[in-house]
């Protein structure tokens, strides 16, 4: 399974930018099985949680992130977003989305957000 992340950018504080991690290399829906979670990392951080949703499509958020990020999937396309609303300059990272399938992890190479204020 590969993942490709993107959707990242440069935008104001306040604004929004939507987030998709892609799926290929799987043999139908892999979302029965798989956990999915973006993380993101800032410099000179770790790498921290964001959000996640269960093969039951339940979802958590990070608490520096609730009310303002929201996660989501399409089944059909193995694909999740993360559509993220009233941004700040402290959500400046690069973002990584993670599935993990029958307890193996597989990551996408990140996208960076920059949120100027």
């Amino acid at each position: 399974v590969q993942l490709q992340a993107f959707g990242g950018g440069l935008v104001q504080t306040g604004g929004s930018l939507r987030l998709s991690c892609a799926a290929s290399g799987a043999s139908g829906s892999i979302f029965g099985i798989t956990v999915t979670d973006w993380y993101r990392q800032a410099p000179e951080n770790q790498r921290e949680q964001v959000a996640r949703i269960t093969s039951g499509g339940y979802t958590t958020y990070a608490d520096s992130v609730k009310g303002r990020f929201t996660i989501s999937r399409d089944n059909a396309e193995n694909t999740v977003y993360l559509q993220m609303n009233s941004l700040k300059p402290e959500d400046t990272a690069v973002y990584y989305c993670r599935f993990t399938i029958r307890g193996s992890n597989y990551w996408g190479q990140g996208t960076q957000v920059t949120v100027s204020s």
